[in-house]
């Protein structure tokens, strides 16, 4: 069973900071570069930057150094999206739907009960759908690497009741990013959704601001959303991703050789971080269970993506995307509208 301090140790005895002490062979970087998320220090996101960080410094020769911020150091989701488009910030994962609120083709992974598995996911995201959505980022002055990080399935989790069925759906009170699919969604399945960002979850759940919100169980473990919460139910209602995204600027900054050293370790770290992400999603039901939080699996799944269909969820989406974009996704999830 994962042990809380095992979880912080799964950079594999590879630390936050260890990047400085690598030798730079005497010289000073001819490159520093900020990096930064919203998730904390031992969440996969963060420990599997700095192993990129690390090995980029390392392969340069101590010409381009990477140095993290996560845990919102630098500001909230909304906030760091802002300082990475002026360049006061080089790199930055994002999550597609907040992305989306710049870039609308972003979301398009993030439609409800579209992927059967992540392994789908990620094979749509290395082809042909992750690539439309590269060339939409790139028309807003950044750079996503060509491999999407992985964050995984989402869950319910509330404060008054499990969620069994879309019914049980009706009225709560549910934080969710700000981005106005996922808004959508949880609308029509009867929901109140509030648009808040990851770094004043807490807050909101423990002041009763909301009493539902929807995270992979990583995010909740390293969040400690259980210690506001009752209940987590298994709805695996989408699948989500990171963009690694640099600020084009700066990207086109550095020299041909550095770019494919840095792109070279982003895509080996996001293949290690996807697998290890799914391992503590697969893994963390048991480590949540001995913290108090309540699980179940709902008893009527399908209603939820029939709540969708018959609402209009997925024909109103399908012409927001446009047909291109929407036969991409369904070339992967299969028919959804």
């Amino acid at each position: 069973m994962l042990t809380r301090r095992a979880f912080n140790r799964i950079a594999a005895g590879v630390p936050l900071g260890a990047a400085s002490l690598i030798a730079s062979r005497g010289e000073a970087a001819e490159f520093v570069y900020k990096y930064g998320n919203q998730v904390p220090d031992s969440h996969p996101m963060t420990v599997f930057a700095q192993k990129a960080a690390d090995r980029i410094k390392e392969e340069s020769n101590g010409r381009l150094e990477i140095r993290i911020f996560p845990n919102s150091q630098l500001g909230s989701d909304t906030d760091m999206l802002s300082q990475l488009r002026s360049g006061a910030l080089e790199f930055f994962t994002c999550s597609p739907v907040v992305l989306s609120n710049l870039v609308k083709a972003a979301s398009i992974s993030g439609v409800g009960f579209a992927f059967p598995d992540s392994e789908t996911a990620w094979k749509a995201m290395d082809n042909e759908l992750g690539a439309y959505v590269r060339s939409q980022i790139s028309k807003s002055g950044l750079t996503a690497m060509d491999k999407i990080w992985d964050s995984g399935y989402r869950q319910v989790t509330t404060s008054v009741r499990p969620i069994n069925s879309a019914d049980d759906l009706k009225g709560l009170k549910i934080r969710v990013p700000v981005t106005p699919l996922w808004s959508s969604m949880f609308k029509v399945l009867g929901a109140a959704p509030a648009s808040i960002n990851f770094s004043e979850v807490y807050a909101a759940l423990q002041t009763k601001i909301v009493d539902g919100q929807e995270t992979p169980l990583v995010s909740i473990f390293a969040a400690k959303l259980n210690e506001v919460q009752k209940y987590c139910s298994l709805t695996n209602h989408v699948w989500d991703g990171y963009w690694f995204l640099a600020n084009t600027r700066a990207w086109e900054r550095l020299p041909k050789d550095l770019q494919d050293i840095a792109s070279r370790n982003f895509a080996k770290a996001a293949e290690e971080q996807r697998l290890e992400n799914k391992r503590l999603n697969d893994s963390l039901r048991g480590d949540l269970e001995k913290r108090g939080l309540i699980f179940n699996s709902p008893s009527d799944p399908a209603s939820f993506r029939t709540a969708l269909s018959s609402g209009g969820f997925y024909s109103e989406w399908q012409e927001k995307f446009g047909v291109d974009a929407w036969s991409l996704l369904e070339k992967y999830a299969g028919k959804l509208a």
